[in-house]
């Protein structure tokens, strides 16, 4: 049997494979953040499907940080019931689901929040809305509000949380030197700039204890003009390392990087496939620490070498998985052909419409 199908752990989290479902905007919430039946459905399809490890789409610890419409929240104790209803169907069905906590910081979106945006610094190249620069009190309130939404996750039975610090979000605001333009203790050098993020782990830490997986997602680079490198990136991973994060899920780029945002189009064949795979060698050398790597991996036999090489230990997709729920049971069963998905990202259009992420190919809007 192939290595892609060990059974694993982390922080005590038994994981039946090493797959894992990236974190995935699907707009199938509420208004107020709450997991729709839709959206319950999908976790089951997923699990059903093989995936080991499920993290949910980013759910905004603060009303001032939801980023987009119809996205999961946990800012408030009564999200709890609700999603404690999809992480009971999850492990119904033997899944394990970890819920993904961000804030949107400059992407916060003042149409659904109210308000003026704040960010590290008042950057005005990045947006339509200059934001506020954060304050010290700001930021503590920032460093709370993860540490509290943690404990409601652990409260609703999460398997574990995943901070968001990727795709130019608030917290991948501060890592990067081309939104944080800060010259106090969270601004400058990396050390710096991981300042917060080292904060909110020890916030989460004192919140649900040192057996709850903790994961980060982060990315290896910006690719953007002044944006994160990768050597601060690995820096960064170190240090947080140090201070006990669990696993680091490598992804890279964000809305402003062109091409090489996170979500990358024509992945044709396989030499356009895993375009993080260099970072993670990197990291791999750098770092030694359960690593997920994500980043357009399509072929079985290329997620089976990334395992065999050792330059991660885990697979983490996206879109596969909204076009084939089933692709890993397919894949285990000995069907080893190539993800039917397109890498066409056109399976968001009809979630920027309120009407739910899903494969246009394969279902009719």
């Amino acid at each position: 049997m192939s290595k892609l199908f060990d059974i694993t752990s982390i922080n005590g989290m038994i994981l039946n494979n090493r797959f894992v479902r990236s974190a995935t905007w699907e707009g199938m919430a509420g208004d107020y953040g709450t997991p729709a039946s839709g959206l319950i459905d999908m976790m089951i399809k997923l699990v059903k499907g093989g995936v080991g490890l499920i993290i949910t789409s980013h759910a905004y610890v603060l009303k001032n940080g939801k980023a987009a419409p119809w996205q999961l929240g946990i800012y408030n104790d009564q999200l709890v019931p609700g999603l404690s209803k999809m992480v009971e169907e999850v492990h119904k069905n033997e899944g394990k689901i970890v819920v993904q906590i961000s804030h949107g910081g400059l992407y916060a979106n003042s149409k659904l929040t109210g308000e003026v945006p704040f960010a590290p610094s008042a950057v005005s190249n990045f947006s339509k809305v200059i934001p506020h620069e954060m304050t010290q009190q700001d930021i503590q309130n920032i460093v709370e509000a993860f540490g509290i939404s943690a404990k409601r996750a652990r409260t609703a039975g999460f398997d574990g949380i995943q901070i968001h610090a990727a795709h130019g979000y608030l917290l991948s605001q501060f890592l990067s030197p081309a939104f944080n333009k800060r010259k106090d203790d969270y601004g400058g050098s990396i050390e710096n700039r991981v300042r917060i993020i080292q904060e909110v782990l020890n916030a989460i830490r004192k919140n649900v204890g040192d057996d709850f997986p903790v994961l980060i997602k982060m990315n290896c680079q910006d690719f953007i003009d002044g944006g994160l490198i990768l050597d601060d990136s690995i820096k960064a991973g170190a240090l947080l390392k140090a201070e006990g994060i669990d696993a680091i899920e490598l992804s890279g780029g964000t809305f402003l990087s062109g091409k090489n945002n996170p979500s990358r189009k024509d992945i044709l064949s396989e030499k356009d496939e895993a375009y993080f795979e260099d970072a993670a060698r990197t990291f791999r050398d750098n770092i030694d620490i359960p690593l997920i790597l994500v980043g357009g991996i399509r072929s079985f036999n290329i997620a089976e070498n990334i395992i065999d090489s050792n330059i991660a230990d885990y697979i983490s997709m996206c879109r596969p998985f909204i076009r084939e729920p089933g692709l890993i049971k397919r894949w285990k069963s000995g069907d080893r052909n190539k993800a039917t998905c397109l890498s066409d990202s056109k399976c968001f259009i009809p979630a920027r419409k309120g009407k739910g992420i899903y494969c246009m190919m394969e279902k009719k809007d």
